[in-house]
């Protein structure tokens, strides 16, 4: 039966600490891509978020404009 990974490599059963240790070398590398793409993500967020408010303003703006009624005032 071939190794599995080089933490068990001559053992005949994988063992607690065996789990334990490859779950914390998983956990540091997400952990390290999880913070690289941290700045993209809260980039994207404040884009969006000013997309989202601007479009909402000119939404507003001309239906306000639609709506707005024209009182004239004549002297006679």
């Amino acid at each position: 039966m071939a190794a599995l990974t080089e933490a068990t490599e001559g053992k005949d059963h994988i063992t607690r600490d065996d789990i334990e240790s490859k779950l914390r070398s998983i956990r540091g590398e997400v952990e390290e891509v999880g913070s690289a793409s941290k700045t993209y993500v809260v980039a994207g967020a404040v884009l969006a978020l000013t997309a989202v408010v601007a479009g909402a303003y000119l939404f507003g703006r001309r239906r306000g404009k639609k709506r707005t009624t024209v009182v004239e005032v004549r002297r006679v």
